[in-house]
């Protein structure tokens, strides 16, 4: 009697049967394949000649950044988009993932600065470093999450173009709460925003916002020390107190959650509100 055997091809293996290992790997493959086509886009997009919008200015984009390894390029190439003449100025601020090695593979880039602190410092220490290394005739603080949009800094340039303003904070809060956005994270500025107003003689709506686009002038006149989240009622109280003509304007937000990995949190509440009130008289 014959026997015959039967021998399963290999690509009649379940999906299911595959190895945790193998599914690893697979994902790293994918992952490195993403990242290779994002710097891709970047070195095309630097190479690119451009028709630059205010041509006669250079503007600083500064970007802390910690642990934002999935975001930072998209968010460097967003800005690298901008019809602009820019330098970017990166400061990572000790990132213990991925985020460095990202980094490290646009370091090298035209237009693209890297700063790196050896450990954890907070977001007002990376701004200090940052804002010292600019050398734009704006500067303007980018985050490195894609909460906002880069596309939406151009508009914040033109008062200061113009010389409408020496200062400008792009709002979230000016038509209300943006959607996503949590009640607690609204009242909380609002509240925090309203004291600040009321200790300064200010009438923002939105103090904490990421978006502040600065004049040369201003940048070298600020004396910051804050290391933290008491960046944004430090800054605001220094650029008060210096006379500064502040115009708000518009901007589109995407909050994201604490598990999607917002870092600010309620230490960081009252952080700022020892700020305010630490900053609002001294000078």
């Amino acid at each position: 009697m014959t026997t015959t055997e039967t021998v399963a091809s290999p690509t009649s293996t379940p999906l299911s049967s595959r190895s945790p290992r193998s599914e690893a790997l697979g994902s790293a493959i994918d992952i490195i394949a993403q990242v290779e086509q994002q710097l891709d886009q970047l070195e095309r997009l630097v190479a690119r000649p451009k028709a630059p919008f205010l041509p006669e200015y250079l503007v600083s984009i500064v970007i802390p950044v910690y642990n934002e390894e999935k975001t930072i390029l998209p968010v460097v190439e967003a800005v690298l988009r901008l019809p602009l003449n820019v330098e970017v100025v990166i400061v990572d601020d000790g990132s213990r993932d991925g985020t460095r090695h990202r980094l490290a593979a646009i370091a090298g880039l035209e237009g693209v600065r890297v700063l790196y602190h050896a450990k954890n410092q907070g977001k007002g220490a990376a701004l200090r470093t940052g804002l010292a290394a600019a050398e734009g005739d704006f500067v303007v603080i980018q985050d490195a999450d894609l909460e906002y949009d880069p596309s939406e800094i151009v508009p914040l340039l033109l008062p200061l173009a113009n010389g409408a303003a020496d200062v400008v904070y792009g709002s979230r809060f000016i038509a209300g709460r943006p959607a996503g956005c949590s009640r607690l994270q609204y009242w909380g500025n609002r509240f925090l925003t309203g004291l600040s107003n009321q200790t300064l003689g200010l009438q923002l709506t939105d103090m904490e916002t990421c978006y502040k686009a600065m004049t040369r002038w201003t940048v070298d006149s600020l004396q910051l020390k804050e290391n933290r989240f008491g960046f944004e009622p430090e800054v605001t109280a220094r650029l008060a107190h210096m006379g500064a003509r502040i115009k708000e304007m518009p901007v589109t937000y995407r909050p994201r959650s604490w598990k999607q990995g917002k870092k600010i949190g309620f230490g960081d509440l009252a952080s700022a509100l020892r700020c305010i009130f630490k900053y609002s008289w001294a000078r």
